[in-house]
């Protein structure tokens, strides 16, 4: 069994990931994490034989690993990865056993967790790792890049008279997290607008506060809340998107800590492999996708899931990611660096170049 933490040097490792996962524990819900262990099987009772991808497993040994996902269990595309991983067997196949989790509330917790070592995979943004590494200095880096584009936009009412980035100005704008996103800011820009041009307010996380008409311009996630307030709330919306203004954005990468990649080369290649497979199965196959998102996400709207795998799937599909999953685009994360910079959300110099490593995607997809 790979052994993730050993000697008097990681122990203060240890007792920090515990006061992590107290923490975590006090502001949960009192349910128990997701650590699905399901051996796929077919409707005959056989044991269903991962097939996509070799990989020969005989002679490394079987490790036992976490992977977090940044928020509370739905279709992410990333996290549909390892939802197919686990259970079409592409995990097993890899002599991996994966307990898979969630950081429910999406407050930072799965990095948290990730830069003690108390995780060993999890997801996030892109721009997200760069500014971890950035301040406070986080051993963050992305090895997989699902989103080849952001997963964030401004949307306005279908009727509103805001036609234009221009028509922004003396409007109510909200955002959400504790800053603006720089994306809002760059857009702003191709009209020679700034901060100072609009009403900027903080407006948490329910879209009922744009439906009411507390704001004028919503900042909302692509792959979900168009469903929930054109679907659920019944107001059509049209959206300002950042890349149809040419600024560069990037999604969802997978993420693991410069430590546990340097020293376990072979688990992480194994984990991508496994999670790329899955990916692509759930590409090809949907539906029955989405039928292993019910299992571990009980009580999810079906449609809400159809809605977010379709739009995640066609963004993880073009730039860099038409050529293979996960794949890399260095230009891309340099002109996205550069965007951080100009609207002052970095606060400390990090070379782009160091927040991802493209070693091992660039492995699996040469083995094809």
């Amino acid at each position: 069994m790979l052994q993730l933490l050993t000697g008097a040097r990681n122990a203060a490792l240890i007792i920090l990931a515990l006061g992590f996962l107290v923490a975590a524990c006090g502001d949960d819900d009192g349910e128990e994490p997701e650590t699905a262990t399901q051996q796929p099987v077919t409707e005959a009772g056989e044991t269903v034989q991962a097939t996509p991808s070799e990989s020969p497993t005989d002679d490394i040994e079987r490790a036992a690993v976490t992977f977090m996902a940044a928020f509370k269990p739905q279709a992410n595309l990333p996290f549909v990865g390892v939802y197919v991983a686990q259970e079409r067997g592409f995990f097993d196949r890899e002599d991996l056993d994966v307990a898979i989790e969630h950081d429910a509330g999406g407050q930072g917790e799965a990095v948290r967790l990730l830069v003690a070592g108390a995780i060993e995979f999890s997801t996030a943004d892109a721009a997200v790792v760069m500014q971890r590494r950035a301040d406070p200095g986080l051993p963050l880096v992305a090895i997989a890049q699902v989103g080849q584009r952001g997963q964030q936009g401004f949307a306005v009412k279908a009727d509103s008279a805001i036609e234009t980035p221009a028509d922004f100005a003396g409007r109510v704008v909200g955002y959400k997290g504790a800053t603006v996103p720089p994306d809002l800011f760059a857009i702003l820009d191709t009209e020679g607008l700034g901060a100072s041009d609009i009403e900027l307010v903080n407006i948490g996380f329910d879209p009922r506060v744009f439906v009411e008409g507390q704001v004028d311009v919503y900042p909302l996630f692509l792959s979900n809340e168009p469903f929930i307030i054109e679907g659920q709330l019944e107001t059509p919306i049209r959206i300002f998107e950042a890349a149809d203004y040419h600024i560069p954005t990037l999604g969802l990468t997978y993420v693991t800590n410069d430590d546990f990649a340097a020293e376990n080369p072979d688990v992480v290649e194994r984990f991508l492999r496994a999670v790329i497979d899955g990916i692509n199965w759930a590409i090809e196959n949907p539906e029955e996708a989405l039928e292993i998102v019910a299992i571990h996400a009980p009580g999810e709207d079906p449609d809400l899931m159809r809605f977010m795998l379709e739009t995640e799937i066609a963004v993880a599909t073009e730039g860099a990611g038409a050529e293979g999953i996960g794949l890399f685009d260095e230009q891309r994360w340099s002109d996205l660096y550069d965007v951080l910079v100009r609207y002052e959300a970095l606060t400390a110099e990090v070379d782009p170049q160091d927040a991802y490593n493209d070693t091992f995607i660039e492995e699996i997809h040469l083995a094809e």
